[in-house]
């Protein structure tokens, strides 16, 4: 098949906390004024990033993350997008050459040059030493120049290029303002739709941004994926005929915009409901309770008796409910915020959860369940106290100690786990009621 070219910039920084949500939500809006189609990625598993850039870019945002997506799944997702837009920005995650894989892992791969963005805020010249070196630790990664973040001034601007190599121009920058800062809690920025002012503050860092480079960064050319062989072959149990309930809300908000579309292109029907709003379990042959920020709306879900009740009553009649992270938090029969203020849930599994002060869980996560073996990711910060015994654990292939329970109840499979849907079809189908297809 033919590759696609389009301009693509993988937007990174040395470290966390140096503005890359800021910055790519920025030049994605900046680009977007200018009326380009601009689609933003992200990499690495995130949920409140990417709904800050789909507003910022009028489109979904998917993840991308060489061990939970797989590269067969980075390339058909940038193939199609590299036919559909003017711009691609991947926003990075951690820093540049931090994880493994890493992504500079992404950048190397597939040839995507990075912008390096720096937080120049406490910075003079050595802005072009920190710039060198990173661009010259790896000689597989292309660089398309460097992007300063938090800058005072023009001469603030004139000192930061004093010492950049030729090689490394700077592409644009971003004052120093409150009116686009993004506000943030213990998982990381607000959800998108809490931030009642969130489009002003994109319009004000579009408005702020300088972009001193001369129209868009040089084409890539983007190659597509090979398809998993189940899904080649037409093997993979579909989901025609299904409908699935999908709780989402303030309260139930972490989901992959790749779950969703894999779910409908399996052919199942999704109806979406809120918990928070009151509202009940719509007519489904199977649920699925996402992770999100329960105990920020304990007394929202605690007067919820009707769904509570179509909840018992949709499990006894032996019909499919998935639970990730949040989503199962609210199926115990109580939950604790970090203030120790606690609230009845659905009481659908023995024990109780609260949140603690501390992370509890973090990184990539493998799951072999019955129906298969599936990929995702955990980062938490509650604990369980629960008498249920684990149908089985994850496991982590960075050999660290978050092992997450997976909990079976029935027709409930529950877990801290944000699963992946793409990375085993079948196991998603098979979870969720679906039949065998023959093609």
């Amino acid at each position: 098949m033919k590759p696609r070219s389009c301009p693509a910039l993988m937007l990174a920084a040395p470290a966390s906390g140096q503005g890359k949500t800021t910055v790519t939500a920025a030049l994605a809006r900046y680009h977007r004024n200018a009326g380009r189609r601009v689609r933003v990625f992200k990499a690495g598993p995130d949920f409140l990033d990417p709904m800050v850039h789909s507003r910022a870019s009028g489109h979904a945002v998917d993840t991308l993350d060489l061990w939970m997506t797989g590269e067969a799944d980075i390339r058909q997702r940038l193939y199609q997008a590299a036919g559909e837009c003017d711009l691609i920005l991947i926003e990075g995650v951690m820093g540049l050459y931090d994880g493994k894989p890493s992504c500079g892992d992404i950048a190397a791969l597939l040839g995507i040059p990075v912008l390096l963005l720096l937080n120049a805020a406490a910075m003079a010249q050595t802005f072009g030493a920190l710039a060198s070196g990173l661009a010259r630790f790896r000689s597989d990664v292309p660089f398309a120049g460097v992007f300063a973040n938090q800058v005072s001034g023009e001469r603030h601007v004139s000192l930061l290029t004093e010492q950049l190599p030729e090689d490394l121009p700077l592409l644009g920058y971003l004052p120093k303002r409150e009116s686009i800062v993004l506000p943030s809690r213990h998982l990381g920025i607000v959800q998108a739709q809490e931030i009642d002012d969130l489009e002003l503050r994109l319009e004000a860092a579009a408005k702020e941004l300088v972009w001193t480079h001369d129209g868009l960064p040089a084409p890539v050319a983007f190659t597509n994926g090979v398809r998993p062989q189940a899904e080649a072959d037409g093997v993979v149990p579909h989901l025609s005929g299904k409908t699935i309930a999908v709780a989402r809300d303030d309260a139930f908000a972490f989901i992959y915009p790749a779950n969703l579309a894999l779910l409908e292109a399996m052919g199942a029907q999704l109806v979406f409901f809120s918990p928070v709003a009151g509202e009940g379990l719509p007519e489904a042959d199977a649920v699925y309770l996402p992770g999100g920020y329960p105990e920020l709306h304990l007394q929202a879900l605690a007067e919820n008796d009707r769904l509570r009740s179509d909840l018992q009553a949709h499990v006894a009649a032996d019909k499919p409910l998935l639970a990730e992270c949040g989503g199962m938090l609210y199926l115990f029969e109580e939950l604790a915020d970090k203030g120790g203020e606690s609230a009845r849930m659905a009481g659908l599994l023995p024990g109780k959860a609260k949140l603690e002060s501390r992370l509890a869980g973090l990184g990539p996560q493998q799951v072999d369940l019955p129906e298969g073996r599936l990929r995702g990711h955990t980062f938490h910060h509650s604990s369980l106290d629960t008498p249920l015994q684990p149908l089985t654990r994850a496991t982590s292939p960075i050999g660290r100690s978050s092992c997450e329970a997976v909990y079976r109840q029935g027709p409930i499979t529950a877990s801290y786990v944000h699963l992946y849907f793409p990375s085993n079809p079948q196991a998603v189908a098979a979870l969720l009621g679906g039949t065998e297809s023959a093609g």
